[in-house]
């Protein structure tokens, strides 16, 4: 094998390799994207079953613990 062959086929490893990490990461985020959509929509839908005065209450904990840590970075 030439050095100028072994340098395409080298190229092409990489660029193969390249594709394949890209495609491995991208169905990562779409999992973690789709557990995160599925995670709300179970918070919602508990949210949704709990009795007005008691929804309101965790709205205004989740609220105040959100201003907490945002303040805090």
């Amino acid at each position: 094998m030439t050095r100028s062959t072994m340098h395409s086929t080298l190229k092409v490893a990489l660029l193969v390799a390249a594709a394949a990490a890209l495609a491995l990461a991208a169905s990562q985020v779409r999992g973690s994207r789709q557990l995160a959509e599925l995670t709300v929509e179970d918070i919602e839908n508990q949210l949704a079953a709990l009795d007005p005065v008691t929804r309101s209450a965790v709205v205004a904990r989740l609220t105040s613990d959100a201003v907490k840590a945002a303040r805090a970075t």
